[in-house]
Formats: C-alpha cells, structure tokens, sequence
C-alpha cells in the first residue's frame, strides 16, 4: 500500500488562479474551436513592439549576450531605468536602489515578499489589480480593503485611506493610473497619502506600470517627493509602455536595503531576466519615445469612443478613466432576476451566449461592474460593444 500523498502546502491555498488569465484562456480556447470571439478581456496593447527595440534584441544576439547576467538585472539596465525615470518625473535613484525582475508582477511579489511579515496590514484601494490580494495573503499579511467611490471615478484620496490605517499597518499599495478603472489620483490626495504614511513609517507602494498613459494631467511619480525615497517603494513595468508584455521586464526603485532584499529572493526564484530582453529594454528606455505619445493619442480615441457606447447601453453607468486603457462601467441593470445574481455569470453569459471576453468585477472586489479593455482595434471595439448592447438589452 502506498503511503498518502502530502496535500498542497497552505500558503498555495490561499492564493487563487489569475482571474485575467482564466479569461484569457476561455477566450483563446472557443478561438482554437472555430469561435468568432471579440476579446475584451487582455491587459495587453495590441501595437507590436517598436522596431528599434526588436532590432536592439536581434544584435544582442548577433553579439551572443545570451549568458546569464547578474541575477537583479545588469548595471546597463539599471543605469537606464533611473535615468529614464529622473527624465520622465525628476527622481534621483541609483543603480542599487534599482532592481530588474521578470514583468511588473514580478516586482510586486518580490517587493511583498521582502516587507510584509505574518500579521501586517497592507491597505488595498477597491477596485485593485488582481495581484495584489494575493501576493499579500501569500506573504502571510492581512488585506485592509479600501472601499472607492464609482461616482467619483473610483478616486482614492488621503481621508479614506487614514480611516483604515492602524498600529499595524505596513503598507499601502496604490496604482495610479488604475487597473481596472484607469481611475488617478489627484496630485495633491496623492501627496497627502505620502505624508500621512512617511511620517508614521508606512511603506507606499506606488504601481507606476501605467503611468505614461494620462489623459488630463501630466505623468507624475511620487516619489520625486523630497524624502520619498526612504518608505516609497516603486514598482514599474516596460510592458505597457513599450508594447513589451511578452518580454518580461520590469523594476523596482526602492531603498538599497529592500532591492537586497528583493535580489535575495529572485536570486533563489528566477534568477536573472533575460539577457536579450534587457538588452531591448535599455533600447526602449534610451531610444526614441514617440511610440509612447502615439500609442497615447489611440488610446484616447479609443477611450472616448467607448464611453460613448457604454453610455447609449440603458441602464449602463460608467466612470470616465483618466489613465491605462481599461473602462469599468456598472452592468448591475442586468444583474438579478434573470438567473446572472453576479457579474461573474455575467461574464460567462456574456462569452456563451454573445461571444465576448470580459473579466468580472470579483476579480477586483466589486460585483456590479466588469473591466473591458480598449487595448484593441476601433473595429473589434465596435463588435464587441454592439453584441454587449444587444446581450444587456435582453437581459435587462
């Protein structure tokens, strides 16, 4: 007789499958079956990568940088990353005060895992990425939801988030511009939130993974703050801003003492990113940027078109984004008698019945609204919207 197998180990239980991903994956496999599906659903721009970034990754191949590079990223691309980021929001960071990890998310985990012990409290503004739930009941901390206003546009300010701050609190995690809402915090709430936790020895994580996609205001970084650098942990992506989502780079400006931290972790986890990945983001970072302020002005076609079709669906509410490339409108009116009692089955109605992907509003902590992305084309926009028009109408 075989002895029984030891279960799953608990910290795995207490985290849950990307719900973006599961979508995603639902999605491409009705495409594989012939399914005319309109995918709402990806995080993910549809331009291709800019050219002088695939040719920077063709010559670190020619040249052969295919070994394995120091396991937080190279000094070249460190050294790039704060230079990028003192250009684009007036920071001063250091090379050791800079790691390279394997995506954004990459950076959130390793950054969560290195500061949050058992027991504290990380504040979380509602609606949240998926991501961050988990990685922090994973480190074994304790969620604080925040709860945000749809008719303020799920705008975060300082007074909310003092409400739910304790002796126990070590972090507050914000992304500004959000996903899923798009939704920026005001320049002056933000400064607040900063002081409010710098003076009580609170880290602030700021998810800086959309902020070159504004549409009223200028990119801003908080932690170009004078003494920011000290609790303001930085978590910041290539793959949105440089339609890089497949290369896998992303970085973490934190105190020197925390990226050692962070190092030590993906030194035993992943080791280094890839060498030809770095190589092509030191060419987006270093190289021309007018790819960004081209995929800005679609984005915000895109964004204005949207809202105007939501908004002609009765019964639909939606917030105006102000950032990213995400609109979360309210599809509570069809929510209820019809057998859909969240958007949960909402979602998977939606994608049997009507043939489009969105990803419930569960995955983010609310339950009447759902996130579509419009990182894709006017015409797949348009087909999607016109079949979630007619499915709403029906069920409303």
């Amino acid at each position: 007789m075989h002895p029984v197998a030891h279960p799953i180990a608990g910290r795995i239980s207490s985290i849950s499958v990307s719900s973006t991903m599961k979508v995603a994956a639902e999605a491409e496999k009705l495409r594989r079956a012939g399914v005319d599906v309109v995918d709402l659903a990806p995080g993910e721009p549809d331009f291709p990568t800019p050219d002088n970034i695939k040719q920077a990754a063709i010559r670190a191949l020619d040249q052969n940088f295919t070994r394995y590079t120091a396991a937080g990223g190279t000094e070249e691309l460190k050294q790039a990353v704060c230079e990028r980021h003192a250009g684009d929001f007036g920071t001063s960071y250091q090379p050791a005060e800079c790691l390279i990890a394997v995506g954004g998310k990459h950076v959130v985990f390793n950054l969560t895992q290195a500061v949050i012990d058992p027991g504290d409290e990380v504040v979380i503004p509602v609606p949240y990425w998926v991501t961050y739930k988990d990685v922090v009941n994973y480190a074994g901390g304790q969620c604080v939801f925040v709860e945000t206003d749809e008719a303020q546009g799920f705008r975060l300010t300082a007074a909310m988030v003092e409400r739910r701050l304790t002796a126990r609190t070590r972090m507050v995690m914000v992304n500004s511009p959000s996903n899923p809402a798009g939704a920026v915090i005001d320049r002056e709430e933000f400064e607040k939130i900063f002081q409010m936790t710098s003076g009580r020895g609170i880290y602030l994580m700021t998810d800086e993974c959309y902020g070159r996609f504004l549409y009223d205001s200028e990119p801003f970084s908080i932690a170009s703050l004078a003494g920011a650098k000290d609790t303001v942990l930085v978590a910041g992506s290539l793959s949105k801003t440089y339609a890089m989502t497949g290369w896998r780079i992303g970085y973490g400006l934190a105190p020197a003492s925390v990226i050692g931290a962070m190092t030590k972790l993906q030194s035993h986890s992943t080791s280094n990113p890839t060498s030809i990945a770095q190589k092509a983001a030191v060419e987006a970072l270093r190289g021309p940027q007018e790819s960004v302020e081209a995929m800005l002005r679609e984005y915000r076609k895109r964004r204005d078109f949207v809202l105007e079709r939501l908004r002609a669906i009765p019964g639909v509410i939606c917030a105006e984004p102000r950032g990213a490339f995400y609109v979360y409108p309210n599809v509570g009116v069809a929510l209820g008698g019809n057998g859909m009692r969240d958007t949960m089955q909402f979602a998977a109605a939606l994608l049997a019945e009507a043939r489009v992907a969105v990803v419930p509003g569960e995955a983010f902590g609310t339950t009447r609204q759902v996130r579509i992305s419009y990182a894709t084309s006017l015409p797949e926009l348009k087909r999607g919207l016109d079949r979630l028009h007619q499915f709403v109408v029906r069920h409303s």
